[in-house]
């Protein structure tokens, strides 16, 4: 069941300098908060949720200024990085890596974009980690040192530019692009984790923040997908502009 969509609140202030908001479907307001440089994301529509739920008045008035969203993204990445880094604390296990930040990132920045669903999330990181491994088992490298430690040499340039190859176009193929998942097969295929079950801790964290995202968007009333990418719907009443060259 989908969570209900926000109602457009106009009792809300924003910003003198941002942009008027946009209607989404539903009747949900998305507030993009710069019109040089359109850095709220729907961020905004996270906030303004969880604000909503936790009753802070005086901060739902000002949910869509640039101070409060930059203090609520460092909370949040905060918390969100901080719960994986404890786990990694307690089971001495990699459950942290660096293509984590980018994901969870995504995840609150722009949580209905099709990259940031769950399926382009875990199918993404899952085809990076077997391009990576798959070109550390071409290069014959699953044994060596990380690139950072022994040094780059053309057995690793190799490994490298196959794993990020194969990644993107898997990806495409597959239809399920997550931009951080270039960097998770570079972790793998420069030797930094490169043993098997580090590999199936990493995909385990992928799934846990995932979790966490639904979790943390769906209370703030995003309809945040639970596998599938939000399908998008072009606007009411948009003409249909047929080149001229096909009309008869």
């Amino acid at each position: 069941m989908e969570p209900e969509a926000h109602s457009p609140d106009t009792s809300i202030k924003r910003d003198p300098g941002s942009d008027p908001p946009d209607t989404l479907p539903g009747g949900r307001i998305h507030y993009r908060i710069d019109r040089e440089h359109p850095i709220g994301g729907e961020m905004s529509d996270v906030l303004r949720g969880i604000l909503t739920h936790v009753r802070l008045p005086w901060l739902l008035e000002h949910y869509a200024n640039i101070p409060v969203l930059a203090v609520f993204s460092f909370i949040n990445g905060c918390i969100s990085i901080g719960i994986m880094a404890t786990l990694a604390v307690i089971t001495r296990s990699p459950f942290i890596f660096p293509s984590l930040g980018p994901t969870a990132f995504l995840f609150f920045y722009t949580p209905t974009a099709p990259s940031a669903s769950p399926r382009n999330t875990i199918i993404g990181h899952a085809v990076g980690v077997i391009a990576g491994y798959f070109s550390l088992v071409i290069t014959g490298l699953t044994m060596a040192g990380p690139a950072l430690a022994v040094g780059v040499t053309w057995p690793r340039v190799i490994a490298a530019a196959l794993s990020l190859g194969l990644t993107a176009g898997l990806m495409v193929l597959l239809k399920s692009p997550h931009p951080p998942a270039g960097a998770t097969t570079l972790i793998i295929s420069l030797g930094i984790l490169t043993k098997p079950w580090h590999l199936l801790l990493l995909m385990v964290a992928v799934i846990l923040l995932t979790l966490q995202a639904i979790l943390i968007n769906r209370a703030a009333g995003i309809p945040y997908p639970l596998w599938n990418p939000i399908r998008e719907q072009p606007p009411a009443g948009r003409d249909i502009v047929k080149d001229s060259s096909t009309r008869k």
